[in-house]
């Protein structure tokens, strides 16, 4: 009799196309890789202080309707050329979401909202979604969750943030150390940096790990380290740590550990308490510590969308209303604009004191 050892609550192998045969059906255009290209190079630029510039991960907490969303980058690229002296607008772009235990995984794994899970019509969409944002000439920005997803759509990120409940996994810090573009590893959920700045270390050397090349074979990926990692402040441990004394303390432990002082600030998360409302409190608060001098401060993050608050996902999904984020609450386009005009105006005064 034949033991079954294996598998033993797997229910199904689904096939999934290949990397490289997503890449043929939905290919990168001249248009949209121009400016990945010009983007990532930008912020390297900023993160090497060559470009003086602050740069901006702003959008939906995540993508659940793609013609909302492109609606978003609209108006968002409208506005970049309003703002682009002082600073980088990058779409967040986020289409997975960890789960303490259960919930909606994203627009990837469930595009349907139905619990079908067709992983592969979501990440054909996904990948379209992203071709559309960045031929509008607007680069984007999302986290790395499965270490599989940056092999069918890495060519079109600009930036990738790695998550408090991942920069401690060792799977995501080697991943990193591959990715093609800057990574932001953001501080613990309790509020430790230290983690963060172990994974900056990490993925700054070169690491050899289990992963998938563009033709779906499993492979020994081999990687030569990525020098643009970076701390992401989003608060923990019921704490903000936006403020003067926690960027200082965290300036000072990247400084010990021999890494560039590179911040971003999360304006969301613990940072704000999860309440969309503080987060302009929040983002001008950072905005006055660049203004006052502090040359350590290259990035800010806002969860943002068309409409502010967030909802739940009904049975019935027409009765989603537009706009409106199914995860996070963000807040409303109208006050996105005021937040970025009024950030642009005192950091163009700053430059001219």
């Amino acid at each position: 009799m034949t033991q079954i050892l294996e598998n033993i609550n797997v229910s199904a192998f689904d096939n999934m196309p290949t990397p490289e045969e997503l890449h043929a059906k939905l290919p990168l255009s001249e248009t949209a890789g121009s400016v990945v290209e010009q983007s990532r190079n930008t912020l390297r630029a900023i993160l090497e202080r060559k470009d003086p510039r602050l740069f901006v991960v702003v959008g939906p907490c995540s993508i659940h309707d793609p013609v909302a969303g492109l609606d978003y980058a609209r108006r968002l690229k409208a506005l970049q050329a309003e703002l682009e002296d002082v600073m980088v607008l990058v779409m967040r772009v986020y289409f997975e979401k960890p789960r303490t235990t259960t919930g909606w995984k994203g627009f990837i794994n469930d595009p349907y909202m139905d619990d079908s899970f067709r992983v592969d019509e979501g990440m054909e969409k996904a990948r379209q979604f992203l071709l559309d944002v960045c031929e509008l000439g607007l680069p984007t920005a999302t986290e790395a969750l499965d270490p599989i997803s940056p092999q069918y759509l890495g060519d079109l990120i600009a930036w990738t943030a790695i998550g408090a409940r991942t920069t401690e996994s060792q799977t995501h810090r080697e991943m990193s150390s591959g990715l093609s573009t800057p990574v932001g590893f953001k501080n613990g959920t309790d509020g430790d940096i230290g983690i963060a700045i172990n994974a900056i270390l990490s993925a700054s050397h070169p690491h050899s790990f289990l992963g998938l090349n563009a033709q779906g074979r499993v492979s020994i990926v081999r990687t030569s380290g990525n020098p643009h990692g970076h701390v992401v402040l989003r608060g923990g441990g019921d704490r903000p740590n936006y403020d003067t004394v926690s960027v200082a303390m965290a300036q000072q432990a990247l400084v010990k550990a021999k890494l560039p002082p590179n911040i971003v600030i999360d304006c969301s998360h613990a940072n704000s308490y999860k309440k969309p409302e503080l987060q302009p409190l929040v983002m001008a608060d950072v905005v006055n510590q660049i203004a006052n001098g502090n040359q350590n401060i290259v990035g800010v993050m806002i969860e943002s969308n068309l409409a502010a608050g967030n909802q739940s996902i009904p049975a019935d999904l027409s009765q989603l209303k537009y706009g409106c984020s199914v995860t996070d609450a963000c807040v409303d386009w109208e006050t996105t604009v005021t937040m970025l005009r009024y950030a642009a105006e005192r950091l163009r005064s700053a430059k001219k004191a």
